[in-house]
């Protein structure tokens, strides 16, 4: 099965980059899914519905479902990319 491509990614954040509307309360549209890619250090990804809360790193990335409540915080230094598909980057 060949992996979906994303339509649109970020640009690359880092700790001082990272706009605010990421690190509030936000959610994808419909059929929209984010993969949170961290290439340097660490981030928090904390989803409100349903709760959970991830460390994301380089060898741990982060999906958001569509209309997934969710904000991120940098945690130290970091760099990340948000990557943005319309259907399930892997299954």
């Amino acid at each position: 099965m060949v992996e979906p491509i994303p339509y649109r990614s970020t640009p690359i954040f880092d700790q001082d980059t990272l706009p605010k509307a990421l690190r509030v309360r936000h959610d994808t549209k419909e059929g929209v899914w984010g993969l949170i890619r961290v290439l340097e250090g660490r981030v928090r990804l904390i989803c409100l519905d349903p709760p959970s809360e991830a460390i994301l790193t380089p060898d741990n990335p982060g999906l958001v479902l569509p209309r997934q409540p969710h904000f991120v915080q940098p945690i130290g230094p970091m760099k990340m990319q948000v990557d943005f598909y319309d259907q399930a980057p892997f299954s």
